[in-house]
């Protein structure tokens, strides 16, 4: 667990720094930032993506998601708990950009093969090489995206601490599930939400991001469950 503490500790220290730098930054320079950050968002996004190799998974990974996601009321809930933080905080007004926040850090901080295999990795062999190499980069982007989303991206620590010591603690069991093959897709799925991202924080798009993260879930699950009703199919033709 040692680079997950790593992880969300640089995470916390990067978050806190631009929460200092954010008091003395204009509006229009904030805003600007803010679609230059929308912008590198989506080239994040987009590179991800290409790691998928079955256009198939990823749209049914997304349809999946984004109706279980709503059922869910995903986006509703961390808006919930985004107001109650404001109103702890008395900063009434802004519950989206807390929550906006919370989803955009997260998601960027905990999707994709880094976080994946540096958490198995880390699980299986105690070698925290990649999540700690990891957590050099998420210093630098808590930092960025503090300074323009604000509080919501130091709470997306505890997001980090979550997904990645389960990760950890579940790598005996994941191991096995977790083929290149199934990473590669569930990146591809995550790399469309932060694409969804991207288009938000430029002001492009409105999209409750948070209700399609069940396709992050799906696109493995898919993806291991193709060679079985292959098989079957076989069997029963």
């Amino acid at each position: 667990m040692i680079g997950v503490i790593v992880n969300v500790i640089t995470v916390v220290i990067g978050a806190s720094i631009g929460l200092l730098l954010k008091k003395g930054i204009p509006e229009r320079v904030s805003q600007a930032v803010m679609t230059g950050l929308g912008v590198c968002t989506l080239y994040i996004g987009i590179s991800g993506s290409l790691c998928g190799q079955n256009t198939l998974i990823a749209i049914a990974s997304v349809v999946l998601g984004a109706a279980v996601g709503t059922l869910m009321n995903i986006d509703g809930a961390i808006t919930r708990l985004a107001s109650r933080v404001e109103e702890r905080f008395h900063h009434q007004g802004r519950q989206g950009s807390i929550a906006e926040g919370i989803i955009t850090a997260t998601l960027l901080f905990c999707v994709g093969s880094m976080t994946v295999t540096g958490s198995i990795q880390a699980g299986l062999t105690g070698d925290n090489s990649i999540l700690i190499t990891k957590a050099m980069l998420d210093l630098v982007s808590s930092m960025m995206l503090s300074s323009s989303l604000g509080l919501g991206v130091l709470l997306s620590a505890v997001a980090v601490l979550g997904i990645q010591g389960g990760l950890v603690l579940l790598s005996g069991l994941l191991h096995p599930l977790m083929s290149t093959g199934a990473i590669n897709e569930m990146t591809c799925a995550g790399s469309l939400l932060i694409i969804m991202i991207g288009t938000n924080l430029m002001g492009i798009t409105k999209i409750k991001v948070a209700d399609f993260l069940p396709a992050i879930l799906f696109a493995p699950l898919i993806y291991n469950l193709i060679p079985l009703l292959e098989r079957l199919w076989g069997m029963l033709a």
